[in-house]
């Protein structure tokens, strides 16, 4: 067969794929008396991975508010990110504290 005539008789498949992403959770972190700026600071940049501008401005802004987002990731992520951020402000002495929330 020619081969113009092959390309013009050959059939185009299209596949849609719809990818289900998980919805997304809210992290919120609550502001307290105890627990030190820099504390704070330390867990954003090494548990929730913001760079330390961003980090301080978090902070100050959960210090202002008394609470605030402070990022968004499927559930199972915040829950794993959360626990480890808690934990590690339990071993220092500090009641650091956040929440999840799901996304409308």
């Amino acid at each position: 067969m020619h081969p113009a005539l092959a390309s013009q008789t050959q059939v185009e498949e299209r596949v849609e794929v719809r990818e289900r992403l998980a919805p997304l959770c809210r992290v919120i972190c609550h502001d307290d008396p105890v627990t030190t700026m820099e504390f704070v600071v330390h867990v954003f940049m090494d548990h929730f991975r913001m760079t330390y501008p961003r980090a301080v401005d978090k902070m100050m802004s959960v210090h202002h508010k008394g609470a605030e987002v402070i990022a968004h990731y499927p559930k199972s992520l915040a829950e794993k990110r959360v626990a480890r951020a808690k934990a590690l402000a339990r071993s220092n002495g500090f009641p650091l504290t956040f929440s999840i929330e799901e996304e409308d």
